[in-house]
């Protein structure tokens, strides 16, 4: 079969929260694909191997095998899915919301959840938790104010963007982390919107084909 045909391939772990959010996208979009388990924790990382660096050389997931190439980052490759198989929209045509999408990802994906990412929480030791904490309640203060201004029923009105794709698994990692959630309504409610829509409960840690049984739904 031609490369570019071949049914994609995610490289994933089932708790990460970047592969969450590909694997939402994935779902929204009604693209079909394999998936190719990355244990995170298991033989000292099993992302840490020669083999799959050669996947990513970053040697994290997510990574998804589509069309011919190799993507990592879990935004470049929602970026090119939107790009390459446009429906449903997950970026609005217009310029001023499609910069709010943008503002609020980055937002999580880079200023919230690289600081309690495991790399960096096994270098904190017994205060990784109150680390993790402190981190995700400074990023979620800001973003309680920013989504008080452009939510409707999601992030931004009432269409799902990539923003909410990178809400949903940040909540579900305060959640781990035992952060307490009441300051922060919008952000709960628009978290219980999207955990209504199939395609976000179908990509959730707990149903994966990775998920340990006993963190199964």
């Amino acid at each position: 079969m031609c490369a570019a045909l071949a049914k994609p391939v995610l490289y994933t772990y089932f708790r990460s929260s970047c592969s969450w959010r590909v694997r939402i996208a994935l779902a929204l979009k009604g693209i079909a694909y394999d998936q190719s388990p990355v244990n995170l924790m298991k033989d000292g990382g099993q992302q840490l191997t020669s083999e799959f660096q050669t996947v990513n050389p970053m040697q994290q997931v997510p990574a998804l095998k589509i069309d011919g190439i190799i993507l990592s980052q879990s935004l470049a490759i929602i970026e090119y899915l939107e790009e390459t198989r446009p429906n449903p929209r997950l970026l609005p045509e217009d310029p001023k919301k499609r910069a709010q999408v943008r503002m609020i990802a980055e937002h999580i994906a880079s200023g919230i959840q690289p600081l309690q990412n495991l790399s960096v929480l096994q270098q904190m030791g017994e205060k990784k938790l109150e680390w993790a904490q402190q981190c995700i309640s400074h990023g979620f203060k800001a973003l309680e104010q920013i989504l008080k201004e452009t939510a409707g029923r999601y992030c931004i009105g009432n269409e799902v963007t990539v923003a909410d794709l990178c809400l949903v698994p940040q909540v579900y990692n305060a959640e781990r982390f035992k952060v307490d959630l009441t300051a922060y309504p919008t952000i709960c409610r628009i978290n219980k919107a999207l955990l209504e829509l199939e395609e976000f409960r179908i990509s959730h840690p707990s149903c994966q084909p990775d998920t340990p049984s006993e963190l199964r739904a």
